[in-house]
């Protein structure tokens, strides 16, 4: 297996939108309501994220973060009770202003604004996904414009464009511009010491280097979030009962009574970037499931958006500052050479430190945002990999998911990589907790007009 390298088909979910795309380029195609253009941009930019080549969970919620905030950013000057994100996230102080005695289609913004961005931070994506990002732009140009004065529709078109091309510019600056290109560090000296990372046999990458080692060194999005405290880790112990022992010891003592239940979970949360449009894009898809289930406005769809994707891309920073700060051994190493020597874990490892958690981190944010938005109940169904083939080696099949609560998924993503034996409950607690706080930071800047975040 070759990770961020992709030449694959696509999951049920994703090609449906391929089918509703050609289907809207028909003259029979189906009108779309407002929150309908913010959840089909959403689908877009999960489907170029998982069909553009070199991607990677860093990358790819970088991406979120810039293309939530674009859709946001692109309306929210309609919206009086709403409050742009200019000069509160950090260093962006540029973004456009409108001209207030002039009539703007906000639709027409988003929906050059979405068209743009994706198209600038996948700028390595394909002439194919170029053309599918264009079709779908077409389509809502097509049935929006319609009844609106001309000049409203290019001056709308021109704010989006604007707004978006301010963004990336300014994202240029954040340490993680065109990071396809050095997923990993050739020149990065290992810290030589007991207890860190190696490049373990058992891997999900061909590369012997570490993903992204400088990736914690990006800017945040929410300005406090780059001031985190940073977790505490079990000092390195191979003592039989010590702390640091026990925990590899859970991950091997788990492996050996997996049931069905728990095999099922790891290999459905793995969501390999080479098979899948990665972790933080499983969270963007749960944004866009909670859109669909709730009657909201356009301006409150695309302020979700924007949550899900700043807090997913600040959690991935703190998560890889951290995870190179300990640059912490994975169960792979730990247990053969200390509890069993032909142990292997049930799901391969990824190509970096273990603590903390990546998935732990990133799924509690963005259930924290989901529950600040929409409350702690609510059930769905997850169906991001509804349709893939069984993984005859774990003899285990793709089922999809039910759960009644955000943070009940959030959970089950972390639980996964526990049950997988690539990561050992104390990153998954870390994880999770340091996601809500990373969350919770971004919600409460100043959204409203109001006294109210």
């Amino acid at each position: 297996m070759t990770i961020y390298n992709k030449n694959i088909l696509g999951s049920t979910l994703l090609l449906s939108l391929l089918l509703m795309i050609t289907a809207c380029s028909t003259e029979e195609q189906p009108n779309m309501s407002e929150k309908d253009v913010a959840t089909e941009w959403a689908h877009m930019t999960l489907f170029i994220t998982q069909y553009t080549p070199s991607n990677s969970p860093t990358f790819a919620s970088r991406a979120f973060g810039y293309t939530g905030l674009t859709m946001y950013e692109s309306i929210v000057p309609g919206y009086k009770e709403y409050s742009t994100m200019n000069n509160q996230v950090t260093g962006l102080t540029m973004l456009p202003t409108i001209d207030t005695d002039k009539e703007y289609n906000w639709i027409l913004s988003l929906n050059a604004g979405q068209s743009e961005i994706l198209k600038n931070i996948y700028v390595q994506t394909s002439d194919e996904n170029i053309q599918k990002i264009d079709s779908l732009e077409q389509v809502v140009y097509d049935q929006f414009k319609t009844g609106v004065a001309p000049e409203t529709v290019k001056r709308s078109i021109e704010y989006g464009k604007s707004v978006a091309k301010v963004i990336f510019e300014w994202s240029k600056t954040d340490g993680g511009h065109r990071g396809y290109l050095y997923n990993f560090d050739k020149s990065m000296v290992h810290p030589d010491r007991p207890g860190a990372w190696k490049p373990p046999l058992f891997a999900q990458s061909f590369s012997h280097h570490p993903l992204h080692p400088h990736w914690g060194e990006n800017r945040t999005f929410a300005p406090i979030n780059k001031t985190i405290e940073d977790p505490q880790m079990i000092p390195y112990d191979t003592l039989p009962g010590s702390a640091y022992y026990q925990q590899f010891e859970n991950v091997y003592l788990k492996d050996l009574e997996l049931t069905q239940l728990e095999k099922e979970a790891a290999i459905w949360w793995g969501d390999d970037p080479d098979l899948s449009f990665t972790p933080p894009g499983h969270s963007y898809y749960f944004a866009t499931l909670a859109v669909d289930g709730h009657d909201l406005s356009l301006i409150e769809s695309t302020q979700v958006y924007a949550q899900v994707g700043m807090a997913v891309a600040d959690a991935f920073i703190n998560c890889w500052k951290w995870k190179y700060l300990f640059f912490t051994e994975r169960p792979n190493t730990f247990i053969p050479k200390y509890i069993d020597e032909e142990w292997e874990s049930f799901w391969p490892d990824p190509p970096f430190p273990s603590f903390p958690s990546g998935h732990a981190i990133q799924a509690a944010a963005a259930a924290t945002i989901l529950e600040h938005n929409f409350g702690k109940e609510f059930t769905f169904t997850d169906r991001a990999h509804e349709g893939r083939e069984r993984d005859e080696l774990k003899e285990t099949d793709f089922v999809v998911r039910s759960f009644d609560t955000f943070w009940e998924a959030a959970q089950e993503t972390a639980d996964s990589r526990f049950y997988g034996g690539i990561h050992t409950q104390l990153d998954n607690e870390v994880g999770l907790e340091k996601g809500v706080e990373i969350a919770k930071n971004v919600y409460t800047l100043q959204w409203k007009n109001t006294n109210e975040k």
